[in-house]
């Protein structure tokens, strides 16, 4: 590719000489060969100038590109050609789902708000909410917080479907944050039976509303949280962290015997990572499990 620039580099310059040799040799007076060596001169005069110029102002990469297309690994570039497809295909809700997200990587919300706003409006109703409640998480992921164009998504998405669960789930750290605690216990509370017992996120809101009561004066239900823990830790045991704090929590709660099995479970969970046994190991000793 570079070498192609250089012939059309030579290319050009060729007409240039041309253009400005050609009348020096059909002009008359003096010999050929004093003409020559002139139009001579003129050429790498003009071969100098306009290299120079083209390595200290020349843009030789935006040539090649002008040349070739977008590269793959040129962002910027691709999405520009996603904004060109869209103009041409504004029916295409794919190429939409694609296109918002990428403006909002590029700092750009003012687009990313314009194109999402296509989205919704070409997408089918029943996918509306999942649209809202996903463009202000990827908001609220982009500005490090739930912003306020982010609370707006989310009441949409719920004034949409009611059990939204994206959307509940944000909205309780947001009324969390602004220390309307109350309100986002009774959010997650609700959103707590529609999500299985097993998974993380059910866990991370058990352990929220805990501290949340506790904040609030109530007495956290330590007793469900460890429970909660342990339930979570059976379907992703990968988890050194989680374990450490199953082990201290049955033995903090007493409970001697399901903190030895919780133990075991934890060494054979992770008997591939010798840093995780042997912080269990150590967590074992000072708890008085072992000797």
């Amino acid at each position: 590719m570079t070498t192609l620039l250089i012939l059309i580099f030579l290319a050009l310059a060729a007409v240039a000489i041309g253009f400005v040799g050609w009348p020096i040799l059909r002009a008359g007076g003096g010999s050929l060969a004093g003409r020559i060596v002139l139009v001579s001169a003129a050429a790498a005069f003009l071969l100098g100038i306009s290299g120079g110029l083209y390595l200290y102002l020349g843009r030789p990469a935006l040539a090649l590109r002008t040349l070739t297309g977008p590269r793959a690994d040129d962002f910027n570039s691709l999405v520009t050609t996603l904004a060109w497809h869209v103009r041409d295909r504004p029916g295409d809700l794919r190429a939409w789902a694609l296109l918002w997200p990428s403006y909002l990587k590029l700092g750009d919300g003012r687009d990313a708000a314009a194109a999402f706003r296509h989205e919704v409006e070409i997408a089918p109703a029943d996918l509306r909410p999942g649209l809202y409640s996903t463009y202000g998480e990827d908001l609220s992921a982009a500005a490090g917080g739930i912003t306020e164009d982010a609370e707006a998504a989310f009441k949409s998405a719920l004034a949409l479907d009611p059990k939204d669960l994206k959307a509940r789930y944000y909205m309780g750290f947001d009324y969390a944050a602004r220390g309307d605690n109350a309100r986002a216990i009774a959010i997650w509370e609700n959103l707590l039976p529609d999500l299985p017992a097993n998974t993380r996120i059910h866990g991370v809101l058990v352990d929220r509303i805990a501290a949340l009561k506790s904040t609030a004066g109530a007495a956290p239900n330590i007793a469900a949280m460890v429970e909660n823990l342990a339930s979570r830790l059976k379907s992703n045991p990968d988890d050194p962290e989680g374990w450490l704090r199953l082990v201290r929590a049955y033995a903090v709660l007493g409970d001697d015997g399901k903190a030895r099995a919780a133990l075991a479970d934890a060494r054979i969970a992770l008997r591939a990572e010798p840093t995780a046994t042997a912080a269990l190991a150590a967590e074992a000793k000072e708890l008085k499990l072992e000797k």
